[in-house]
């Protein structure tokens, strides 16, 4: 099993997201919205606006991400 990155910052991870159809749709304070519509419904996730995510805030981001697109959570760590 591969670990999840320790340096990962917002920009890096909005951009890695980008590929699977996420897409900044608004931006509050330090929190950043993305929205994706590629199952046919629309989820979204929000990320903090830091240099470097937490490993716990990072994990839950990715896992509900994997869940949406009915992948495993591995795979969303090689494009980060």
């Amino acid at each position: 099993m591969s670990r999840i990155p320790r340096d990962v910052s917002h920009k890096e991870l909005c951009l890695s997201l980008g590929k699977y159809g996420y897409t900044i749709t608004r931006q509050t304070g330090s929190h950043i919205r993305l929205k994706s519509e590629l199952m046919g419904y629309e989820h979204s996730i929000t990320i903090p606006a830091h240099k470097t995510i937490k490993i716990g805030t990072l994990n839950k981001i990715l896992t509900d991400v994997a869940t949406y697109l009915k992948i495993k959570k591995e795979k969303l760590f090689e494009i980060l």
